[in-house]
């Protein structure tokens, strides 16, 4: 497998939503799998394979029910529409957000489409104003990974030293690096000023590098 091709997502998008009232913040990223939207929605909630390419799971994973990713976020599962739509709170560190996952049939695959909508809060702009979009895009890019070698293998566990080992190693840090300027790039093209969305992707970078 090569995890230079794996890696990231092939459309990037940053924009603004208002939710309830009030401003949200969104980054949107998608990329397409080679495989039919019955084994990809099969790979997003099954409990017994999201383990295998993401995280372990722990909850109710039903529409209202509650899930924990170990270590990571939780939430509660407020659209369960299979095999199209995938809707989440993503509560962490005393932080609401939401994720929405949207799957559609392409000629060579299935499109999987991600929006991570953010508020605008005290904690949250603080973060932002230190990495702007490419902390969690850099995250979700990382995610796709994962999903893209489980799917490549049958929907087998992905090896998690030699992904680690690969992002540990030149070319892993150039992808991530790039990607990381993917999201300045689509930052830009939101309308943010260029030397500061570039310093926002050198800190990114730093931060999913270091050792």
């Amino acid at each position: 497998m090569d995890y230079t091709t794996a890696f990231g997502a092939r459309f990037r998008e940053v924009s603004g939503r208002v939710r309830g009232g009030k401003p949200t913040r969104v980054v949107r990223a998608s990329r397409t799998y080679p495989t039919d939207e019955t084994d990809l929605w099969d790979a997003l909630t099954n409990r017994d394979r999201i383990p295998r390419w993401f995280l372990p799971i722990s909850g109710d994973l039903r529409p209202g029910g509650r899930y924990q990713l170990e270590g990571n976020a939780g939430g509660t599962i407020t659209r369960c529409d299979a095999p199209e739509a995938l809707d989440v709170t993503w509560e962490f560190r005393g932080i609401v957000s939401w994720v929405m996952v949207r799957l559609s049939s392409e000629a060579d695959g299935t499109l999987l489409t991600l929006e991570h909508e953010m508020p605008k809060d005290e904690e949250s702009e603080a973060h932002w104003a230190q990495y702007g979009p490419g902390a969690t895009g850099v995250g979700w890019d990382l995610s796709f990974l994962g999903l893209g070698l489980h799917i490549d293998s049958g929907g087998g566990a992905v090896d998690r030293e030699a992904v680690a080992a690969w992002m540990g190693s030149d070319a892993g840090r150039r992808c991530i690096h790039d990607g990381a300027g993917a999201w300045a790039k689509a930052h830009i093209a939101a309308g943010e000023d260029p030397r500061i969305a570039r310093g926002m992707a050198e800190r990114t970078t730093a931060a999913y590098t270091a050792t």
